[in-house]
């Protein structure tokens, strides 16, 4: 994971996010690209206004883009990490563009990085935005790293894999594998009674060691709890830093309707989460 891309706008916890952006480039000496999130003008207007966001005057857009640059780069300045180095596994950082960069764009321009670090949604319209994360996962084709308000100390070292059969959590994994085969510890997750068909946890385990990832296995019970609940208490028994989980492995539309793991994941993780779709 060599390239990081981290959108960054003025909000509550941008410097959780940066931490954990940070955090994960000191494991893979990777170069950490900063890009303006915010409402572009020509975008806004020939398609739809995003909601909770005004049309901005090139002046506002000028100042939101002049916060996001110096609020990157501040704190890039005070972990003392350079632009440019000889050394081959440094940690770099850039910041890209004078413009602000719409949704859309990052669902587009993430693909080609190897992760994209966000910040876990609020409940209103404000940033961090749900549609900004949406666009990352439907779009980008990467992994996204979503990182709660308060800055993690760790991620990476003890990581619990949500595992459920599915296309999407095999795809989330295949692309965590650069983190799993670095985890100290890593646990193969699965719940009684959520999931369809596909291989067990075990299965799983089996072909990781093959990968030279030392996994164990767990099984949990859902008792009265949902499996979002579930994914994220028993995350917490085992103190993982990181939870490593397919996103929307149900439609949307039946997630926003009835509930799912990913959606309750979204709006209540405590931890940074791996996710892909």
């Amino acid at each position: 994971m060599k390239a990081i891309l981290v959108p960054v706008e003025p909000h509550s916890f941008i410097r959780s996010v940066l931490d954990a952006a940070l955090l994960v480039a000191g494991r893979f000496g990777s170069h950490v690209e900063g890009l303006a999130l915010g409402p572009d003008i020509p975008e806004v207007i020939a398609f739809d206004v995003p909601v909770g966001w005004t049309i901005l005057s090139e002046k506002e857009q000028r100042e939101h883009l002049s916060r996001s640059q110096r609020l990157f780069e501040e704190f890039m300045l005070s972990c003392a990490v350079p632009r440019k180095t000889e050394a081959p596994n440094e940690v770099t950082c850039d910041f890209l563009g004078q413009q602000l960069f719409a949704d859309s764009y990052i669902g587009s321009f993430g693909r080609v990085f190897d992760l994209i670090v966000l910040g876990r949604p609020g409940a209103q319209d404000e940033p961090p935005r749900l549609a900004t994360l949406e666009a990352a996962l439907f779009e980008g084709g990467r992994p996204v790293l979503m990182v709660p308000p308060a800055s993690p100390a760790s991620i990476g070292e003890t990581v619990v894999i949500a595992w459920n059969g599915s296309t999407e959590t095999a795809r989330t994994v295949a692309l965590a594998m650069p983190i799993l085969r670095k985890a100290g510890r890593v646990v193969v997750l699965s719940l009684d009674g959520w999931g369809g068909d596909g291989p067990s946890g075990v299965d799983l385990a089996f072909r990781l060691e093959r990968n030279g990832v030392r996994a164990e296995t767990a099984v949990r019970r859902l008792n009265t709890r949902s499996p979002g609940e579930a994914i994220l208490e028993d995350a917490a028994s085992f103190h993982a830093d990181l939870l490593v989980k397919g996103a929307y492995t149900q439609s949307r539309l039946r997630q926003m309707i009835f509930g799912g793991a990913t959606s309750h994941i979204i709006a209540h993780a405590g931890l940074p989460v791996l996710m892909a779709h």
